[in-house]
């Protein structure tokens, strides 16, 4: 994986937040609410309930920001999701161990997941003597990337990049050109780390939270479910206002998250309640769960139906779905975030029987037949 798997922004924002403060009664169930209007300033936290804090790290790209939280427990602090490895982060992140962390150590690190805005700093806090929590796989993927560091792209990476129908220019370029590797912005993983599992429970900031895992943006993901007073932490499986990335990659060009991604919507929307405040990895926390779950759900169902009407027409690459599934241009900065979503809707209507591949372009692109529109609802 050569791109950052930061979610790609193809949904516009929620309605406008209630004024900042305490939680909000109940909100009405048609919808998604934001209990607080503005983000903590850099360097400062909010507090969101007892023992509970929300912070901001600064991210060097279109999504400018990941949200991390700290949990206060009678030895210290556990700290959700980190933020790239950077002089930036680490700055901002001193400044918050020195101010609202009180001083306090931080004796435990949880990532949500392997990607590395959540996850990039993990191994500094590990080094300074905290503990890792993660699922098994986001520590496998996590690991293995960060040590798998290439001065140009492997030849499967670049044969990747040409059946999903890249031009023979931006190839070419890419394959003349160091690829970003996620060891340029995450500390390296410690050997050890302690395994987290779909239904565990933990204790954290004083209280018990239920773990369910999510798939499609990234394997294994971890959500926490407080008992105690209706609080989720989502990192980049429930957000507000955007989409997260649901992309295919050289390293499993077969993969489907887009199939993952639904049936994990349905399998959360199973425990949600419209008085849950999610806390999420990017954007505001909100309330609204059942309704949010809908939407991102409905957002792939009508990308899906999309293409699949669209390739009955005409065949057409990956790279080619561009405007189908986007509807707006794809800068240069997030094309290959793009480029694996759109992998990704390819293979999940293949998996339907969908589409069928028919031939290649003269590039060596294939080439992708829809055999039958998807139904509406599907």
């Amino acid at each position: 994986m050569t791109d950052a798997a930061a979610p790609l922004d193809l949904e516009t924002a929620q309605a406008p937040a209630p004024d900042p403060g305490s939680r909000p009664p109940e909100p009405p169930e048609q919808g998604v609410r934001h209990p607080w209007g503005e983000p903590p300033p850099e360097g400062e936290a909010t507090r969101i309930a007892e023992d509970v804090l929300w912070m901001r790290l600064p991210l060097p790209m279109r999504l400018d920001h990941v949200n991390v939280y700290a949990l206060r427990d009678d030895d210290g602090w556990t700290v959700v999701d980190t933020g790239f490895d950077s002089r930036w982060s680490r700055a901002v992140w001193q400044r918050l161990l020195d101010g609202p962390l009180a001083g306090a150590p931080v004796v435990r690190v949880l990532a949500t997941h392997q990607h590395p805005d959540h996850i990039g700093l993990a191994g500094w806090f590990v080094a300074q003597g905290a503990e890792l929590l993660t699922s098994r796989t986001a520590w496998l993927m996590a690991r293995m990337l960060q040590l798998d560091v290439q001065d140009r792209p492997t030849a499967e990476q670049l044969d990747f990049w040409r059946r999903a129908g890249m031009d023979a220019e931006r190839l070419a370029a890419r394959a003349a050109e160091r690829p970003w590797n996620t060891a340029d912005v995450v500390h390296p993983l410690p050997l050890g780390y302690r395994r987290v599992r779909d239904g565990d429970t933990l204790h954290l900031g004083r209280r018990d939270w239920r773990v369910a895992v999510g798939n499609g943006h990234a394997a294994e993901h971890l959500t926490l479910w407080s008992g105690a007073d209706d609080l989720v932490i989502g990192g980049d499986q429930l957000l507000p206002g955007i989409s997260p990335n649901l992309g295919v990659y050289a390293t499993e060009p077969g993969a489907n998250p887009v199939q993952e991604w639904l049936d994990s919507c349905a399998r959360l929307a199973a425990r949600a309640h419209h008085r849950h405040l999610v806390l999420p990895g990017h954007k505001l926390p909100f309330t609204g769960l059942p309704a949010r779950l809908e939407q991102l759900a409905e957002n792939h169902h009508s990308a899906l139906r999309r293409l699949s009407g669209v390739l009955a027409q005409a065949p057409r690459t990956a790279v080619d779905c561009f405007d189908v599934l986007f509807r707006r241009r794809i800068g240069e900065g997030e094309y290959g975030l793009a480029l694996a979503e759109a992998v990704a809707h390819i293979n999940a209507l293949a998996a339907r029987g969908a589409v069928r591949a028919e031939g290649e372009t003269a590039s060596g692109g294939i080439l992708w037949r829809g055999e039958d529109p998807v139904p509406d609802g599907a």
